[in-house]
């Protein structure tokens, strides 16, 4: 009989297996979250693309796997969270290969979307399979190191875009995950396999089918406002109501995708309202600031990633120790301060014009912004995790995976209509420098109401309430 939670040591062999497939699988997917970003002016001049098609080269993504985390966590915890990593990885190199072939804009969203569906399978999977595979007590460290490197992956994933664009092609932005996909599956070889006893059997179709249908209705209604509102309205109705049946459908099941038992642990709950904010705003950041650069700045893509390189140093230099401080002082302190230095630093970003001076107006703020990052990435992470129990370590990444990924989806998706973008508007320098300016005050507050929030709502764990 499998283990539901082995004693994999830190610095054993398996528990580096672990973390190797688990690192590469899951910054795999977030460096399609971030890369994406840098090579869309290109994919636009070359497939003939508006912004609304911009949009749903990143969203379509986005979308599927916000949708569908929840179901792959689940599947995982039932059928083997390294099997279902595994199959993840399979469909996400498959369907990468297909981006970077992609002939037409249409097409490379409808890609993108299955894309996202394969990393909803793999990205709750590698979170889950250290919590279940590690001894309790090298699973905050393990955790840490997890999330260092995948942040950097994610971080570095604009530097990486843009030299693939300038040295060859935006295609290869896609086309480079196969061989990462190669590496994760070699690693995972050596992975042991653990699953929830408890699980039921059967799937939550209706679950999975009404979460999309309520996602993807309010971002195509986001999305499509200014060019077809009648459309827009009708998609924003829907997407509301399938909403609220997805609420009613999950209380309902005898086996919902998400068990909204979990959500009362206060600690559970205001640790995924807190992400909401905070990933809401860093998907804004990072899809307006290297638009901004090429268009306003006059960047080439290979600069525009380098220009995120202070984020990356913090990174790696601190993220791991950010996880070992929340580990002594608690995760409150760590979350409040996290996102307020995030807000201080987009703020600061806001100065950057035609007339960038890239130390002053790029290299400072990120460097905040940066500080910020690296203090609230592990913290979180094992907020959410200590918050549930073990056996639904699945389920309970898969929930704050999906609230991270919607929270980038609905905030690329409402920001160019709050501040008043569409069309080609994202090659009228004069037009987009007044929209960013706007997007980078909203995402500044986001993260300033989020570090209010943690500190009101997160406990450290000897006076959670539970």
């Amino acid at each position: 009989m499998e283990p539901t939670c082995a004693d994999v040591t830190f610095g054993s062999r398996t528990g580096r297996a672990v973390l190797a497939a688990a690192t590469l699988g899951s910054a795999m997917a977030l460096l399609d979250s971030t890369v994406v970003n840098v090579a869309l002016r290109q994919v636009g001049e070359d497939l003939e693309a508006s912004l609304s098609d911009l949009q749903w080269v990143t969203n379509g993504y986005l979308l599927t796997l916000a949708a569908l985390t929840l179901l792959g966590g689940s599947l995982g915890d039932r059928f083997g969270r390294r099997r279902i990593f595994v199959l993840g990885v399979v469909g996400f190199a498959v369907t990468s290969a297909a981006c970077g072939l992609a002939p037409s804009a249409p097409f490379l969203v409808v890609a993108r979307i299955a894309q996202g569906a394969a990393a909803a399978l793999l990205t709750p999977g590698s979170l889950a399979m250290i919590q279940g595979s590690f001894a309790p007590g090298d699973r905050a460290r393990a955790i840490g190191t997890w999330s260092g490197f995948g942040s950097v992956a994610a971080a570095v994933g604009p530097f990486v875009g843009g030299w693939l664009v300038e040295a060859a092609s935006w295609r290869w932005v896609f086309l480079i995950n196969l061989p990462v996909a190669a590496l994760a599956l070699l690693a995972a070889r050596a992975v042991p396999e653990t699953r929830d006893p408890e699980a039921v059997p059967g799937f939550d179709t209706r679950g999975a089918v009404l979460g999309a249908l309520g996602l993807g209705g309010v971002t195509y209604a986001l999305i499509q406002w200014t060019t077809t509102p009648p459309a827009a309205a009708v998609a924003l109705v829907l997407g509301l109501l399938a909403g609220v049946a997805f609420v009613v459908a999950e209380r309902r099941s005898p086996h919902p995708m998400l068990p909204l038992s979990l959500f009362g642990s206060r600690q559970f709950s205001a640790a995924n309202g807190m992400t909401l904010l905070t990933y809401a705003a860093l998907g804004g950041v990072l899809f307006f600031l290297v638009l901004q650069l090429q268009t306003v700045g006059g960047y080439g893509a290979l600069r525009a990633g380098l220009a995120t390189l202070p984020i990356t140093v913090a990174m790696v230099l601190l993220a791991g120790r950010g996880g070992a401080l929340a580990a002594r002082i608690g995760p409150r302190l760590p979350m409040t301060v996290g996102p307020l230095l995030c807000g201080v630093g987009t703020f600061l970003l806001a100065r950057v014009d035609a007339d960038v001076d890239y130390w002053l107006d790029v290299a400072v703020p990120l460097t905040v912004f940066g500080l910020g990052l690296a203090s609230l990435v592990a913290p979180l992470t094992a907020a959410v995790l200590a918050a549930a129990p073990d056996h639904h370590a699945g389920v309970a990444s898969g929930i704050n995976n999906a609230v991270a990924r919607a929270g980038s989806l609905l905030a690329v998706a409402a920001l160019p209509l709050l501040v008043g973008l569409s069309g080609e508007d994202y090659q009228v320098p004069s037009e987009f420098a007044h929209g960013y300016r706007a997007a980078m005050l909203w995402c500044a507050g986001l993260l300033v109401v989020s570090g209010v929030f943690s500190w009101l709502t997160i406990r450290n764990p000897s006076t959670v309430v539970e």
